[in-house]
């Protein structure tokens, strides 16, 4: 299972086809520090040369997990991200996408994770209350100051994605050239469609989030939500949404699907999210080094194109607008 490299969308960058991330899990009370630190050596030594991570993320302690598990490893062959809007404080500054915020948290960023640079950086929410002008310009002197490499956007719509092109262009400044989307088989509207329109349109390249939808394309909620799984611990309103009676029912076919290909439920799940042709990588997570193999199995499976019309029959779920496609 050798690791793929991918292109991000029409740069040079190299990311590898399975990136591992720090939501939910890194820096906070779900996983030890110790833990965390060997699954990410684990995705290192197996390839994975992308990692995903937020401010928000465990309030900042994400991050400085993060930086002390790459310490052994020479940085420049490894892809770091990070994101900022949401507040990570009190202060009415300290949030959104305005210059201040912007610059400051990248510079706290930065002393989490005791680099230099970060490869990539994500707007992580659109903000409404901030000119996307304001937002680009902030981010392109970044990158002039050598502080930022490559930068995107995070749950944006195609139309917002457009506008902060266009800006860039106006300005001479830096396009986004990611977006980071939830994507996954039961969730896919946000992508099939007007944004993979401008992907191809201006060569953006996706990095999807929840590929196994929180866990649900494991199949582990088949019969049910298991002590100890995400599902037992969340909050209730919002994890009823994840395992409504038609979504478990699609993933109880498409389970008996992938035993009957001969792979797992997850790696087919991963497998299919990283077919997409603007797909440049696929987020995965992590609470043991064991779940980063498994995960790593998605790269021998081939999603043909029988297996691809199965896997549509019982998910009949594609947007209306790609519904001909």
């Amino acid at each position: 299972m050798a690791m793929q490299y991918r292109r991000l969308g029409r740069t040079g960058l190299k990311v590898s086809a399975l990136s591992i991330g720090a939501w939910l899990t890194y820096g906070s009370s779900r996983v030890e520090d110790d833990t965390a630190i060997a699954c990410l050596h684990t995705a290192i030594e197996s390839g994975i040369n992308f990692i995903d991570v937020a401010d928000i993320y465990a309030r900042g302690e994400a991050e400085k997990v993060v930086g002390k598990a790459i310490k052994r490893y020479n940085r420049s062959h490894l892809v770091i991200s990070t994101k900022a809007y949401w507040g990570m404080s009190e202060d009415v500054n300290d949030r959104g996408l305005s210059r201040k915020h912007i610059m400051e948290s990248v510079e706290k960023s930065l002393k989490r994770f005791d680099m230099d640079y970060l490869d990539l950086f994500f707007c992580h929410r659109y903000d409404e209350q901030t000119p996307t002008d304001e937002t680009v310009r902030a981010i392109s002197d970044l990158i002039t100051q050598g502080k930022i490499l490559y930068w995107g956007t995070s749950m944006w719509s195609a139309a917002a994605v457009e506008e902060a092109v266009g800006h860039a262009h106006a300005t001479n400044g830096y396009a986004p050239v990611t977006e980071q989307p939830l994507y996954n088989m039961l969730d896919r509207e946000q992508v099939e469609g007007e944004l993979e329109g401008v992907c191809d349109k201006y060569g953006i390249g996706l990095v999807v989030w929840s590929p196994l939808a929180q866990g649900v394309l494991t199949g582990k909620y088949n019969e049910g939500i298991p002590a100890g799984s995400r599902g037992a611990s969340a909050d209730p309103d919002w994890f009823a949404k994840q395992i409504t009676e038609d979504r478990i029912d699609r993933v109880r076919k498409l389970t008996a699907l992938a035993a009957e290909a001969g792979v797992s439920m997850a790696a087919l799940a991963l497998a299919w999210a990283m077919k997409h042709r603007a797909v440049s990588s696929v987020i995965t997570g992590a609470t043991k080094p064991d779940h980063i193999y498994e995960n790593l199995k998605a790269l021998d499976v081939t999603i043909t194109s029988e297996l691809d019309a199965a896997i549509e029959e019982i998910l009949q779920n594609k947007p209306a607008r790609n519904a001909s496609n």
